[in-house]
């Protein structure tokens, strides 16, 4: 049975969002039909702006840090029920060798299955007002909208009792800034960090290693009030400036064990490098299109590698940030400004100027 929700649909690379009407199509065997609660706004959203991206994927409904109420289920759904409150991830086969290994995040089928905002076979899913195919599978949720179609791999049940609105963002860029700290540094107490991008997967990751035990966590991002909020979330020492904190390692302070580049940007990324202290490791998660050329002497006794979504099995991981959250240990939510779906515009305007770290979109109707 099809559905009709409205949806905020990007049809231009150029283009504003436009709310308007679209018909989803019936659920697969294996697919959950969720009445959207909220959805953060993330920068891999954004980067469909890209005119080559954009042609390939748009017109399309995006949004990929959903959560919500399970509605109904496809006839091969035994896992979830009407009535469950669940967050929504990104999505993985589970048939690959990687996926059978415990490794959802490195799926083989990752790209098709998260990046094309179609189904598998290749549907677009959703029919717009003018009638023209919408593409309503982006990370296999589409979530800027009154309604998603999920999947049973991609959907994390959570306790009722909890603010369903703001959990979202928990599916993606708060999964992998802790993630890349608790499950690919593997972060000792007493070791150092620094992070590279103070937005959301920045702080989650500053927040992350506060909870593992760094001594020294340091934070490099050009806008004070991010700064500020750093420090509130545990960073023991600021940089506005990437350049002016290579140049201290250079001139004689001690490397870190650590670093995390959220930035995509080439001489902050080399920053990243150069800070480390021998047997350091650099991490990279910046979406963006910078490229990093390093001299091979310089990963002498050093790591270098790029992790999707934190490394992180999403039913496994977000039930540990939520309960570090309900310990008061990953604040989360100070991140967080909520925006009425038809507001996204302003949302987008305000991720990118910096004026809010976390936008999330609340559906006002169905």
């Amino acid at each position: 049975m099809s559905l009709t929700t409205k949806a905020a649909v990007l049809r231009t690379a150029d283009g504003p969002f436009v709310i308007e009407d679209i018909v989803l199509d019936p659920l697969g065997p294996e697919d959950l039909l969720v009445r959207v609660a909220g959805t953060g706004m993330c920068h891999t959203d954004l980067s469909v702006r890209d005119p080559g991206f954009a042609a390939a994927l748009l017109p399309a409904v995006l949004g990929h840090e959903g959560s919500g109420v399970v509605t109904a289920v496809g006839n091969e759904v035994t896992d979830f029920a009407v009535g469950d409150h669940v967050v929504m991830s990104f999505d993985s086969c589970g048939d690959c060798a990687l996926c059978r290994g415990g490794d959802p995040a490195y799926c083989e089928n990752f790209l098709e299955s998260n990046l094309s905002a179609r189904r598998r076979d290749g549907r677009p899913g959703a029919t717009g007002s003018d009638g023209t195919a919408v593409n309503s599978r982006w990370f296999a949720q589409s979530s800027y909208a009154g309604f998603a179609v999920a999947t049973r791999r991609n959907a994390v049940k959570v306790d009722p009792a909890l603010p369903l609105e703001l959990l979202g963002p928990l599916g993606c860029g708060l999964q992998t800034g802790a993630g890349v700290v608790f499950n690919e540094m593997n972060l000792l107490p007493g070791q150092s960090i620094a992070v590279f991008g103070a937005g959301t997967v920045g702080l989650a990751a500053v927040m992350a290693a506060k909870i593992a035990g760094a001594t020294e966590i340091v934070v490099v991002d050009p806008q004070p009030g991010r700064l500020d909020m750093a420090v509130e979330l545990g960073a023991t020492r600021v940089h506005s400036d990437s350049l002016e904190f290579v140049t201290r390692i250079v001139g004689g302070e001690p490397g870190v064990d650590h670093t995390l580049d959220t930035t995509s940007v080439p001489v902050v990324m080399a920053a990243a490098v150069q800070v480390l202290a021998p047997r350091g490791g650099a991490v990279l998660v910046g979406g963006g299109a910078g490229a990093l050329t390093i001299h091979p002497p310089q990963l002498a006794g050093r790591r270098l590698t790029y992790v999707l979504e934190g490394s992180a099995v999403p039913q496994e991981f977000i039930p540990v940030l939520l309960r570090h959250w309900r310990d008061g240990r990953f604040p989360f939510d100070k991140l967080i400004r909520t925006y009425p779906l038809s507001e996204i515009n302003q949302a987008e305007a305000d991720s990118l100027s910096g004026a809010t770290i976390k936008p999330v979109l609340i559906p006002e109707s169905v």
